[in-house]
């Protein structure tokens, strides 16, 4: 186990700095520091992180990126369409004087690495029906391992969970927690909404 502790990761994860023109088309939000230490941790206690080459698809800022490199990964892939959020993520990285992080900027599609696991926090489809799908299919080429982050809604669930067991993936839900979005966008009516969101494990059920 890596001397960071979970609470600390959370803290530095919630201290990055967080994307400064958030494109609705994109649905770019930040991934809260709790939810994303959450799923670290677990990827990390099940072997998934140390030692592994990561995938961040939809990498935005680096959250996600940034944590699996703290928790000891070997090798660290940022993808992101969006050159703008690169340039945080960027800082992000050389504040914290990480090394082993590559950003691609570029669509999740066209990514090519062989990896041992892929963690990713993609668009709910809440703007753009079906956005997450091109983020699923993906991951689905990975021969590892894959932990998400998805909307805790029934036909969300559903759809994600016949998605990837098409595709030879087992899925488990690993825990439900509260995500937090702040007022950024002209359609939001509260300064700060919650919703429940799902922390996904899936595995390819011929792996072994």
């Amino acid at each position: 186990m890596p001397s960071l502790k979970k609470k600390q990761l959370a803290k530095i994860l919630s201290n990055l700095e967080c994307f400064d023109n958030p494109k609705v088309e994109l649905e770019q939000y930040t991934t809260p520091g709790d939810v994303a230490a959450e799923l670290l941790w677990i990827a990390h206690i099940n072997g998934d992180i140390a030692g592994k080459i990561i995938a961040d698809l939809g990498t935005g800022t680096g959250v996600l990126a940034i944590g699996a490199s703290l928790l000891g990964a070997d090798i660290v892939y940022g993808i992101d369409r969006d050159d703008e959020a690169l340039e945080i993520a960027q800082r992000n990285i050389k504040n914290l004087n990480l090394e082993n992080i590559t950003l691609i900027h570029g669509d999740v599609s066209f990514f090519s690495h062989k990896v041992d696991t892929v963690i990713m926090n993609p668009p709910f489809g809440c703007q753009n029906r079906n956005a997450d799908r091109p983020f699923l299919e993906k991951a689905c080429e990975s021969e590892g391992v894959i932990y998400s982050i998805n909307p805790n809604l029934e036909e969300v669930r559903r759809f994600v969970e016949m998605f990837l067991k098409e595709k030879g993936f087992g899925s488990y839900l690993l825990k439900t927690m509260s995500f937090e979005i702040p007022h950024q966008f002209y359609f939001h009516k509260k300064k700060l909404e919650r919703i429940e969101v799902c922390i996904y494990r899936f595995e390819k059920l011929d792996r072994y």
